[in-house]
């Protein structure tokens, strides 16, 4: 389950992911990697992939899931079930030649395709030892809405993906302690 970070380090584990995978790309314009970026000022002077958190949902499907309860031996207690959220990403290449940006978007594609569920390990940050899982999904999205997305931002459209990660769970800071019955005493009234 994840803090108040998770939203960061879901955004930060992209980031280390796509750079890793980045530097095998032998570019004649440099070695690429990727950058979280809000898109308010493209990154100059490098080749780079960004990653921009553009949208942030709660997972329908996740609703009204029942609350959970602390295991012993700590004091007995129930949580609010976590916040499943969906987080919506558009990855964008920048810099070098047109077929560099290309073979930016292809090795993105093949690292989403290739595997499309983070699990274990491959977490950091409070996702880190978790049983959490993040599954990738590249979302189409019409012309359109593409043209929204950078109309919002204030900028030229530009070949992106949007990709869709779900589920990550916030957790709840509603916390409450559970009372034990110790007795209990039964009174009836009397027959007549």
């Amino acid at each position: 389950m994840g803090d108040f970070g998770v939203v960061a380090d879901v955004s930060t584990i992209i980031v280390d992911r796509l750079t890793r995978a980045l530097r095998d790309l032998g570019t004649e314009d440099g070695a690429p990697m990727a950058v979280l970026s809000d898109l308010d000022k493209p990154p100059e002077g490098v080749v780079a992939l960004t990653v921009f958190l553009y949208e942030i949902a709660e997972d329908p499907t996740s609703r009204n899931r029942p609350p959970v309860r602390s295991l012993p031996p700590n004091p007995s207690t129930t949580r609010k079930p976590p916040m499943a959220l969906l987080l919506r990403y558009l990855i964008t290449p920048w810099g070098g030649s047109q077929v560099t940006q290309h073979q930016m978007i292809g090795r993105a594609l093949q690292v989403f395709y290739d595997d499309a569920i983070w699990t274990g390990e491959e977490l950091t940050g409070s996702l880190a030892g978790t049983t959490d899982a993040l599954q990738f999904t590249l979302t189409p999205l019409t012309l359109d809405q593409k043209s929204w997305i950078w109309y919002a931002i204030q900028k030229p459209y530009r070949l992106s993906l949007n990709y869709e990660v779900r589920v990550v769970n916030l957790d709840s800071l509603d916390v409450a302690d559970l009372r034990l019955v110790r007795s209990r005493t039964i009174t009836g009234a009397p027959l007549s």
